[in-house]
């Protein structure tokens, strides 16, 4: 990223959305982790498993769409705080519920509640960041997700070691509530920072855009009637799915077919959320790098993009690891390349959409991804619980594995016959 004249201001913003996306993740994958423990407490089978993380996630659609709305309304300081406070409640009261469909009440809470971090995320990037910088900066923010995800299989088997089940989500549950008396405190968009020059604002419209923030945002209909929208749809749609997967399932999966023992700090779980950090500001870096030896934006976005849909395929060959560390090693590749494609979607809808409708775009994509989200693990329910009962339930990772390692490239690939310039929407 070339130098700017915004100082310290800058990464605070980036640091404030990193540590918020970084306390959305532990939230969201506590129940993946606690997976065995409630499957005995509860008597779960895998469809009931499947029936709660569609609860999350069709409540995380809605939620995108309605939030995305409002973040555009009523602006980034205030909605970023809404939304934190909503899924931090819901994820404590997990620790209180006695019965499945309380776990499915509290879980669409919690889903309702996440869904304002990303369009809130993406919409601050775009206040304080010209459009060459946003990949980098979006894959710095992004990288929380990967942070978090390290952190819950060290933190959750501590906790529930410790305490118990119920402990493990209203603790981290908590968290947010720290992360509300920060952001209320440092954050303003730079229009009204009193620390922002006028020579940092310049830098920030130096590709031209002025901030609309305080500007009506663009209708649904207006958005759903361009084929800019459709882009990040289809990005969204047939790639968030698997990354719910990865969260949801790896547990899960290392637990059945390598014998992981959950009760303990889960290392595997560790090394691919490492790598996804790795991922993620190398992606965003790499399609900024482009575009600062003079490639254009598009073109820079959709090399970086198809390089990471390459890097995807290896899962596919995961059925013949029967080393567990070479499992690790194809999963970590694929999980890396999600979020280097991540922090490149995200910043797709910045580069075709002005300031005033980026978290509705952003918010009608990611509800796209949401109801992938919610549809695949239909399918995974499936796999799995068919295959268990056929007593080979690693053949149904092995089916899922190949599944995974498609989306991305055929996701590139309809994105390019829609919009093979992305152009950008004009009113």
């Amino acid at each position: 990223m070339s130098k700017s004249p915004i100082g310290n201001q800058r990464w605070i913003v980036v640091a404030l959305l990193f540590f918020a996306t970084t306390i959305n993740y532990i939230d969201r994958q506590v129940i993946g982790l606690l997976k065995p423990t409630l499957e005995v407490e509860f008597g779960w089978s895998e469809k009931d498993y499947a029936n709660i993380v569609m609860a999350f996630t069709a409540a995380y659609a809605l939620g995108l769409l309605v939030f995305g709305r409002i973040i555009d309304k009523i602006g980034t300081k205030m909605g970023f705080s809404i939304s934190i406070v909503f899924w931090s409640i819901a994820a404590c009261l997990h620790g209180v519920v006695k019965t499945t469909f309380g776990f499915g009440v509290a879980r669409a809470a919690l889903g309702l509640g996440e869904s304002g971090n990303f369009p809130a995320a993406i919409k601050t990037v775009a206040e304080w960041f010209p459009k060459k910088e946003r990949a980098l900066a979006t894959g710095i923010f992004n990288s929380g997700a990967n942070i978090g995800a390290v952190f819950a299989p060290i933190l959750v088997p501590t906790i529930l070691a410790l305490y118990g089940w119920q402990e493990a989500f209203i603790i981290t549950g908590a968290i947010g509530f720290v992360w509300l008396l920060f952001w209320l405190y440092y954050y303003e968009i730079p229009n009204r920072h009193k620390k922002v020059t006028e020579a940092e604002l310049a830098h920030i419209h130096s590709d031209n855009e002025e901030d609309t923030s305080n500007e009506k945002p663009l209708t649904w209909g207006t958005l759903f009637r361009v084929r800019q929208t459709y882009v990040f749809i289809i990005g969204k749609l047939l790639t968030d799915p698997i990354w719910w997967f990865f969260l949801f399932w790896l547990p899960s999966y290392f637990s059945t077919s390598f014998n992981l023992d959950l009760k303990k700090p889960g290392w595997p779980l560790v090394i691919i959320y490492m790598a996804t950090s790795i991922g993620s500001i190398g992606g965003g870096y790499l399609s900024s790098y482009f575009i600062q030896k003079g490639w254009p934006v598009y073109k820079a976005r959709k090399t970086a993009m198809f390089i990471f849909a390459l890097c995807v395929l290896p899962i596919m060959s995961a059925k013949y690891a029967t080393n567990m560390w070479v499992a690790v090693a194809l999963i970590s590749l694929a999980a890396a390349a999600h979020q280097a494609w991540s922090a490149n979607i995200f910043t797709v809808a910045s580069d075709m959409f002005p300031k005033k409708a980026i978290s509705s775009v952003v918010g009608i994509g990611g509800m796209a991804g949401s109801v992938g989200g919610v549809l695949f693990p239909i399918f995974v329910g499936y796999i799995l619980e068919t295959y268990r009962q056929l007593g080979d339930s690693t053949a149904g990772y092995n089916i899922i594995f190949f599944v995974c390692g498609l989306m991305y490239m055929l996701a590139w690939a309809i994105m390019h016959f829609i919009s093979p310039k992305m152009t950008p929407y004009k009113e």
